[in-house]
């Protein structure tokens, strides 16, 4: 779609200008720079949408759509902290596609389905992230874990994938709480793990949203394209970060959302 189009479609159905195509512009790159490190980019888009005319509901999956983009982007940006995790991809991307899938229908359906625990899932993810170190010591003292992951570890993955299907703000930050406790692994690796299995609930949310619900494709197009860019910068700049500032991001983005949806 040539710019001068999008403006036009802009302008033609939404009363907008180049104002709002800035905005959201701006919502979706920092949405990709944010998801790339760490998650929660949604936080910047959704509202950001919402506020330009879109209901709540063609929101989220005008947003769950175009910041696919950004996760595939944070992927790339990641590449070299995934080289040798392949086996464990295979293994878990299947629990995290079945994840989006459910959520994405829960969405569809019964699109009321978390509005009153997501905060507190947040808190606990943030909470989980908080008490990682420990936890991770009393499992190293039990004997070498899983390198694939266990179980419950799989069961996390699913009901994560559900809750990025479903919303997905701070997706990651709850998906890397789960994972830096399964696996023993840096958390630099575990973030490039992260970022595909992100991409794979969204993407397959996104699909479902495509054949079934209204999307905005002039919006969707914006944040695509800004989020692709995000991500790039994101994954510049996140894997510099060493573990403690890295954790600490997470814990303060985790915090900042759940803050957020409380209060809203």
């Amino acid at each position: 779609m040539r710019f001068g189009h999008l403006f036009a479609t802009l302008q033609t159905h939404h009363h907008l200008g180049i104002l709002a195509i800035l905005a959201v512009f701006a919502a979706g790159f920092g949405a990709g720079t944010i998801n790339s490190i760490v998650g929660s980019g949604s936080l910047i888009t959704f509202p950001t949408l919402v506020a330009l005319g879109l209901s709540p509901f063609i929101a989220n999956i005008t947003n769950s759509v175009g910041i696919t983009g950004g996760n595939a982007s944070s992927i790339h940006g990641y590449r070299r902290e995934l080289v040798g995790q392949a086996q464990r991809v295979r293994t878990l991307l299947p629990y995290s596609a079945a994840g989006g899938l459910t959520g994405g229908l829960l969405l569809l359906y019964r699109p009321s389905a978390f509005v009153a625990i997501v905060p507190w899932l947040v808190l606990a993810a943030v909470a989980l992230v908080i008490v990682q170190p420990r936890i991770a010591r009393i499992l190293a003292s039990r004997g070498p874990r899983h390198q694939h992951g266990s179980g419950w570890l799989r069961a996390g993955i699913f009901a994560t994938g559900v809750y990025g299907g479903y919303f997905g703000a701070a997706q990651g930050v709850i998906m890397m709480a789960i994972l830096a406790i399964g696996l023993d692994e840096t958390l630099q690796r575990l973030n490039g793990l992260k970022n595909v299995l992100t991409f794979m609930a969204n993407a397959i949310a996104g699909i479902l949203f495509i054949a079934f619900a209204h999307v905005n494709w002039v919006f969707v197009a914006i944040i695509a394209v800004s989020s692709i860019l995000g991500g790039q910068f994101g994954a510049h700049v996140g894997r510099r970060l060493p573990n403690p500032v890295l954790r600490s991001v997470i814990i303060v983005a985790g915090l900042s959302v759940a803050i957020k949806l409380l209060v809203k």
